[in-house]
Protein backbone atom coordinates (compact mmCIF):
# COMPACT_ATOMS: atom_id res chain seq x y z
CA UNK A 1 0.00 0.00 0.00
CA UNK A 2 0.97 3.67 -0.29
CA UNK A 3 1.62 5.62 2.90
CA UNK A 4 3.14 8.88 4.15
CA UNK A 5 6.43 7.88 5.81
CA UNK A 6 8.48 9.99 8.24
CA UNK A 7 12.13 8.88 8.16
CA UNK A 8 13.68 11.78 10.09
CA UNK A 9 11.99 14.11 12.56
CA UNK A 10 11.44 17.51 11.00
CA UNK A 11 12.29 16.39 7.46
CA UNK A 12 9.58 16.43 4.84
CA UNK A 13 7.82 13.03 4.81
CA UNK A 14 7.57 11.06 1.59
CA UNK A 15 4.89 8.84 0.08
CA UNK A 16 6.20 5.29 -0.34
CA UNK A 17 5.02 1.77 -1.01
CA UNK A 18 5.08 -0.16 2.27
CA UNK A 19 3.85 -3.65 3.23
CA UNK A 20 0.12 -4.09 3.74
CA UNK A 21 -0.88 -4.42 7.41
CA UNK A 22 -2.21 -7.71 8.75
CA UNK A 23 -5.21 -7.85 11.07
CA UNK A 24 -4.13 -8.97 14.56
CA UNK A 25 -6.21 -11.46 16.58
CA UNK A 26 -9.40 -9.71 17.59
CA UNK A 27 -8.60 -6.72 15.39
CA UNK A 28 -9.35 -5.53 11.87
CA UNK A 29 -7.71 -3.86 8.90
CA UNK A 30 -9.60 -0.78 7.73
CA UNK A 31 -9.35 0.66 4.23
CA UNK A 32 -8.92 4.37 4.89
CA UNK A 33 -11.49 6.46 3.01
CA UNK A 34 -10.71 9.75 4.77
CA UNK A 35 -8.38 10.95 7.51
CA UNK A 36 -7.92 14.35 9.14
CA UNK A 37 -4.70 16.30 9.62
CA UNK A 38 -4.31 17.39 13.25
CA UNK A 39 -1.70 19.41 15.12
CA UNK A 40 -0.94 16.28 17.14
CA UNK A 41 0.31 14.73 13.88
CA UNK A 42 2.66 17.69 13.51
CA UNK A 43 4.00 17.13 17.06
CA UNK A 44 4.72 13.49 16.14
CA UNK A 45 6.48 14.55 12.91
CA UNK A 46 8.51 17.17 14.80
CA UNK A 47 9.81 14.60 17.31
CA UNK A 48 7.90 15.88 20.35
CA UNK A 49 6.30 12.52 21.17
CA UNK A 50 8.54 9.90 22.83
CA UNK A 51 6.23 7.07 21.64
CA UNK A 52 7.04 7.66 17.98
CA UNK A 53 9.72 5.36 16.55
CA UNK A 54 11.15 5.96 13.07
CA UNK A 55 10.35 5.18 10.33
CA UNK A 56 6.79 6.12 11.05
CA UNK A 57 3.40 6.63 9.41
CA UNK A 58 1.36 9.39 11.14
CA UNK A 59 -2.40 9.89 11.19
CA UNK A 60 -4.99 9.16 13.88
CA UNK A 61 -8.35 10.55 12.69
CA UNK A 62 -9.83 7.94 10.42
CA UNK A 63 -12.94 6.71 8.71
CA UNK A 64 -13.11 3.76 6.37
CA UNK A 65 -14.35 0.31 5.55
CA UNK A 66 -13.46 -2.96 7.25
CA UNK A 67 -11.37 -4.93 4.77
CA UNK A 68 -10.21 -7.95 6.77
CA UNK A 69 -10.78 -9.58 10.16
CA UNK A 70 -8.24 -11.02 12.57
CA UNK A 71 -8.47 -14.42 14.22
CA UNK A 72 -11.49 -14.73 16.51
CA UNK A 73 -13.65 -12.40 14.40
CA UNK A 74 -15.18 -15.02 12.15
CA UNK A 75 -18.84 -14.16 12.64
CA UNK A 76 -19.09 -15.88 16.02
CA UNK A 77 -19.67 -12.47 17.61
CA UNK A 78 -23.18 -12.37 16.18
CA UNK A 79 -24.85 -9.39 14.48
CA UNK A 80 -23.01 -6.87 16.69
CA UNK A 81 -19.57 -8.08 15.66
CA UNK A 82 -17.58 -6.40 12.88
CA UNK A 83 -17.96 -7.64 9.32
CA UNK A 84 -16.07 -7.02 6.12
CA UNK A 85 -17.69 -4.03 4.41
CA UNK A 86 -18.76 -2.23 7.61
CA UNK A 87 -18.21 1.53 7.57
CA UNK A 88 -16.34 2.39 10.74
CA UNK A 89 -14.26 4.84 12.72
CA UNK A 90 -12.27 4.54 15.95
CA UNK A 91 -11.01 6.79 18.77
CA UNK A 92 -7.41 7.94 18.68
CA UNK A 93 -6.90 6.26 22.07
CA UNK A 94 -7.43 2.52 21.74
CA UNK A 95 -8.04 0.65 24.96
CA UNK A 96 -6.72 -2.80 25.88
CA UNK A 97 -10.19 -3.79 27.12
CA UNK A 98 -8.95 -5.58 30.24
CA UNK A 99 -7.15 -3.12 32.56
CA UNK A 100 -8.90 -1.47 35.51
CA UNK A 101 -9.53 1.74 33.57
CA UNK A 102 -11.05 -0.12 30.62
CA UNK A 103 -13.24 -2.23 32.90
CA UNK A 104 -14.53 1.03 34.39
CA UNK A 105 -15.39 2.32 30.89
CA UNK A 106 -12.52 4.82 30.79
CA UNK A 107 -10.70 3.49 27.74
CA UNK A 108 -9.48 7.01 26.91
CA UNK A 109 -6.99 6.70 29.79
CA UNK A 110 -6.25 2.98 29.36
CA UNK A 111 -3.13 1.86 31.20
CA UNK A 112 -1.94 -0.03 28.09
CA UNK A 113 -3.40 2.19 25.40
CA UNK A 114 -2.31 2.25 21.79
CA UNK A 115 -2.63 5.21 19.44
CA UNK A 116 -2.56 4.98 15.64
CA UNK A 117 -0.07 7.47 14.28
CA UNK A 118 1.86 7.50 17.56
CA UNK A 119 2.50 4.10 19.14
CA UNK A 120 2.05 2.30 15.80
CA UNK A 121 1.63 3.20 12.12
CA UNK A 122 -1.39 5.37 11.49
CA UNK A 123 -3.97 6.40 8.93
CA UNK A 124 -1.96 8.52 6.46
CA UNK A 125 -2.05 5.39 4.36
CA UNK A 126 -4.38 3.31 2.27
CA UNK A 127 -4.96 0.89 5.18
CA UNK A 128 -4.66 0.94 8.95
CA UNK A 129 -5.06 -1.56 11.78
CA UNK A 130 -7.62 -1.15 14.57
CA UNK A 131 -6.76 -3.65 17.35
CA UNK A 132 -9.31 -5.13 19.76
CA UNK A 133 -12.32 -4.33 17.62
CA UNK A 134 -14.82 -5.23 20.35
CA UNK A 135 -13.45 -2.39 22.49
CA UNK A 136 -12.39 0.18 19.91
CA UNK A 137 -14.36 -0.06 16.68
CA UNK A 138 -17.32 2.28 16.07
CA UNK A 139 -19.83 1.39 13.35
CA UNK A 140 -21.07 4.44 11.44
CA UNK A 141 -24.73 5.25 10.71
CA UNK A 142 -25.57 5.64 7.02
CA UNK A 143 -26.35 9.31 7.64
CA UNK A 144 -22.74 10.07 8.74
CA UNK A 145 -20.42 10.41 5.76
CA UNK A 146 -16.74 9.49 5.64
CA UNK A 147 -15.50 13.08 5.77
CA UNK A 148 -17.57 13.90 8.85
CA UNK A 149 -16.61 10.65 10.56
CA UNK A 150 -12.90 11.21 9.96
CA UNK A 151 -13.10 14.49 11.87
CA UNK A 152 -14.77 12.89 14.89
CA UNK A 153 -11.89 10.64 15.92
CA UNK A 154 -9.84 13.32 17.65
CA UNK A 155 -11.04 16.89 17.44
CA UNK A 156 -14.82 16.53 17.81
CA UNK A 157 -14.75 13.67 20.30
CA UNK A 158 -12.09 15.50 22.32
CA UNK A 159 -14.07 18.74 22.28
CA UNK A 160 -17.39 17.01 22.99
CA UNK A 161 -16.16 15.14 26.03
CA UNK A 162 -14.12 18.12 27.28
CA UNK A 163 -17.14 20.39 27.23
CA UNK A 164 -19.95 18.03 28.22
CA UNK A 165 -18.53 15.29 30.44
CA UNK A 166 -15.47 17.04 31.92
CA UNK A 167 -16.26 20.77 31.77
CA UNK A 168 -19.99 20.23 32.55
CA UNK A 169 -20.89 23.14 30.28
CA UNK A 170 -24.54 24.21 30.62
CA UNK A 171 -26.80 26.36 28.49
CA UNK A 172 -26.42 30.04 29.37
CA UNK A 173 -22.82 29.74 30.57
CA UNK A 174 -19.86 31.55 29.02
CA UNK A 175 -16.86 29.64 27.69
CA UNK A 176 -13.55 30.71 26.13
CA UNK A 177 -11.73 28.60 23.58
CA UNK A 178 -8.00 29.36 23.43
CA UNK A 179 -6.67 28.18 20.07
CA UNK A 180 -9.08 27.88 17.16
CA UNK A 181 -7.52 25.08 15.20
CA UNK A 182 -9.41 21.87 14.56
CA UNK A 183 -10.17 21.00 18.20
CA UNK A 184 -10.86 24.61 19.13
CA UNK A 185 -13.27 25.25 16.27
CA UNK A 186 -15.01 21.96 17.06
CA UNK A 187 -15.40 23.21 20.63
CA UNK A 188 -16.82 26.53 19.41
CA UNK A 189 -19.41 24.75 17.28
CA UNK A 190 -20.36 22.29 20.03
CA UNK A 191 -20.56 24.97 22.74
CA UNK A 192 -22.85 27.13 20.60
CA UNK A 193 -25.05 24.08 19.97
CA UNK A 194 -25.20 23.57 23.75
CA UNK A 195 -26.54 27.12 24.24
CA UNK A 196 -23.35 28.67 25.65
CA UNK A 197 -21.85 32.09 24.85
CA UNK A 198 -18.41 31.62 23.29
CA UNK A 199 -15.32 33.83 23.24
CA UNK A 200 -12.78 32.63 20.65
CA UNK A 201 -9.06 33.39 21.15
CA UNK A 202 -6.61 33.00 18.26
CA UNK A 203 -3.90 35.09 16.57
CA UNK A 204 -5.13 34.13 13.09
CA UNK A 205 -7.72 36.50 11.59
CA UNK A 206 -9.00 33.65 9.41
CA UNK A 207 -9.47 31.39 12.45
CA UNK A 208 -11.29 34.13 14.36
CA UNK A 209 -13.53 34.80 11.36
CA UNK A 210 -14.36 31.10 11.04
CA UNK A 211 -15.12 30.93 14.78
CA UNK A 212 -17.54 33.83 14.30
CA UNK A 213 -19.26 32.02 11.46
CA UNK A 214 -19.68 29.04 13.75
CA UNK A 215 -21.44 31.21 16.31
CA UNK A 216 -18.76 32.66 18.61
CA UNK A 217 -20.14 35.84 20.18
CA UNK A 218 -16.75 37.55 20.51
CA UNK A 219 -13.14 37.05 19.50
CA UNK A 220 -9.83 38.12 21.01
CA UNK A 221 -6.52 38.55 19.17
CA UNK A 222 -3.70 37.62 21.60
CA UNK A 223 -0.93 38.85 19.28
CA UNK A 224 1.67 40.82 21.22
CA UNK A 225 -0.15 40.44 24.54
CA UNK A 226 1.11 38.85 27.75
CA UNK A 227 -1.07 36.07 29.11
CA UNK A 228 -2.50 38.33 31.84
CA UNK A 229 -3.51 40.87 29.18
CA UNK A 230 -5.16 38.15 27.12
CA UNK A 231 -7.09 37.03 30.19
CA UNK A 232 -8.22 40.61 30.82
CA UNK A 233 -9.41 41.00 27.23
CA UNK A 234 -11.29 37.72 27.45
CA UNK A 235 -12.96 38.70 30.72
CA UNK A 236 -14.05 41.99 29.14
CA UNK A 237 -15.44 40.17 26.11
CA UNK A 238 -17.25 37.73 28.41
CA UNK A 239 -18.77 40.48 30.51
CA UNK A 240 -16.86 39.77 33.70
CA UNK A 241 -15.48 36.26 33.62
CA UNK A 242 -15.85 32.75 32.32
CA UNK A 243 -17.63 29.69 33.66
CA UNK A 244 -15.53 27.33 31.55
CA UNK A 245 -12.30 27.83 29.61
CA UNK A 246 -10.53 25.44 27.25
CA UNK A 247 -6.88 25.52 26.28
CA UNK A 248 -7.25 23.83 22.91
CA UNK A 249 -3.74 24.73 21.72
CA UNK A 250 -1.39 23.63 24.49
CA UNK A 251 1.21 26.19 25.52
CA UNK A 252 2.34 27.91 28.69
CA UNK A 253 0.75 31.19 27.58
CA UNK A 254 -2.61 29.72 26.54
CA UNK A 255 -2.88 27.58 29.67
CA UNK A 256 -2.10 30.57 31.91
CA UNK A 257 -4.52 32.88 30.09
CA UNK A 258 -7.24 30.25 30.24
CA UNK A 259 -6.91 29.89 34.00
CA UNK A 260 -6.72 33.63 34.60
CA UNK A 261 -9.88 34.37 32.62
CA UNK A 262 -12.15 32.32 34.87
CA UNK A 263 -14.60 33.71 37.38
CA UNK A 264 -14.52 32.17 40.92
CA UNK A 265 -15.47 28.47 40.88
CA UNK A 266 -14.79 28.32 37.15
CA UNK A 267 -13.52 25.21 35.31
CA UNK A 268 -10.36 25.13 33.20
CA UNK A 269 -10.10 22.15 30.85
CA UNK A 270 -6.69 21.35 29.37
CA UNK A 271 -7.18 19.79 25.96
CA UNK A 272 -4.17 20.92 23.94
CA UNK A 273 -1.08 18.78 24.30
CA UNK A 274 1.81 20.11 26.40
CA UNK A 275 4.60 17.91 25.02
CA UNK A 276 7.21 16.75 27.51
CA UNK A 277 9.96 17.71 25.07
CA UNK A 278 8.93 21.37 25.34
CA UNK A 279 9.19 21.43 29.13
CA UNK A 280 6.58 21.76 31.86
CA UNK A 281 4.66 25.07 31.79
CA UNK A 282 4.72 27.59 34.62
CA UNK A 283 1.13 28.70 35.18
CA UNK A 284 -0.57 30.81 37.90
CA UNK A 285 -1.77 28.05 40.20
CA UNK A 286 -2.21 30.64 42.98
CA UNK A 287 -5.43 31.58 41.17
CA UNK A 288 -6.74 28.04 41.58
CA UNK A 289 -6.76 28.36 45.37
CA UNK A 290 -7.96 31.95 45.55
CA UNK A 291 -10.84 31.38 43.15
CA UNK A 292 -11.53 27.73 44.00
CA UNK A 293 -11.01 26.92 40.35
CA UNK A 294 -11.16 23.43 38.90
CA UNK A 295 -8.13 22.39 36.86
CA UNK A 296 -9.21 19.50 34.63
CA UNK A 297 -7.74 17.40 31.86
CA UNK A 298 -9.55 15.72 29.00
CA UNK A 299 -8.03 13.13 26.68
CA UNK A 300 -10.27 11.93 23.87
CA UNK A 301 -13.36 9.79 24.25
CA UNK A 302 -13.99 6.05 24.45
CA UNK A 303 -15.73 4.20 21.61
CA UNK A 304 -18.78 3.33 23.72
CA UNK A 305 -19.45 7.06 24.26
CA UNK A 306 -19.83 7.90 20.55
CA UNK A 307 -23.62 7.40 20.06
CA UNK A 308 -24.78 10.86 21.33
CA UNK A 309 -22.23 12.63 19.13
CA UNK A 310 -23.04 10.45 16.11
CA UNK A 311 -26.72 11.20 16.68
CA UNK A 312 -26.02 14.95 16.54
CA UNK A 313 -24.29 14.51 13.18
CA UNK A 314 -26.87 12.08 11.80
CA UNK A 315 -29.72 14.46 12.70
CA UNK A 316 -28.06 17.37 10.91
CA UNK A 317 -27.72 19.46 14.08
CA UNK A 318 -23.93 19.22 13.83
CA UNK A 319 -21.95 19.28 10.57
CA UNK A 320 -18.22 18.67 11.12
CA UNK A 321 -17.49 19.14 7.42
CA UNK A 322 -17.97 22.91 7.68
CA UNK A 323 -14.44 22.98 9.13
CA UNK A 324 -12.91 21.38 6.02
CA UNK A 325 -11.06 24.05 4.06
CA UNK A 326 -8.89 21.77 1.94
CA UNK A 327 -8.99 18.17 0.68
CA UNK A 328 -5.80 16.51 -0.58
CA UNK A 329 -4.35 13.13 -1.51
CA UNK A 330 -1.46 11.43 0.30
CA UNK A 331 1.16 13.55 -1.47
CA UNK A 332 -0.69 16.70 -0.50
CA UNK A 333 -1.05 15.40 3.03
CA UNK A 334 2.71 14.92 3.34
CA UNK A 335 3.32 18.50 2.26
CA UNK A 336 0.57 19.89 4.52
CA UNK A 337 1.96 18.03 7.53
CA UNK A 338 5.44 19.49 7.07
CA UNK A 339 4.02 23.01 6.59
CA UNK A 340 1.73 22.94 9.59
CA UNK A 341 4.18 24.42 12.09
CA UNK A 342 4.89 27.51 10.00
CA UNK A 343 1.48 27.96 8.38
CA UNK A 344 -1.22 26.09 10.32
CA UNK A 345 -4.00 27.94 8.49
CA UNK A 346 -7.67 27.98 9.41
CA UNK A 347 -10.01 25.04 9.36
CA UNK A 348 -9.11 21.44 8.67
CA UNK A 349 -7.16 19.66 5.94
CA UNK A 350 -8.74 16.34 5.01
CA UNK A 351 -6.69 13.59 3.39
CA UNK A 352 -8.34 11.05 1.08
CA UNK A 353 -5.80 8.27 0.38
Amino acid sequence: MRAVVVRAFGDRPVVEDVPDPVAPPGGVVVRVDATGLCRSDWHAWAGHDPDVVLPHVPGHELAGTVESLGAGLDGADGPDGPAVGDRVTAPFVLGCGTCARCRAGDQQVCERQEQPGFTYWGSFAERVVVPRAATNLVRLPDEVGDDAAALLGCRYTTAFRALVAVGRLAAGETVAVHGCGGVGLSAVQLAVAAGARVVAVDPSPAARTLAGRLGAAAAVDPTGLAWAEVAGAVRDAAGGGLDVSLDALGSEATCAASLAGLRPRGRHVQVGLLPEALGDPQVPLRLVVAGELELLGSHGMAAHAYPPLLALVASGRLDPTVLVTRTVDLDGGAAALAAMGDAPGAGVTLVRP
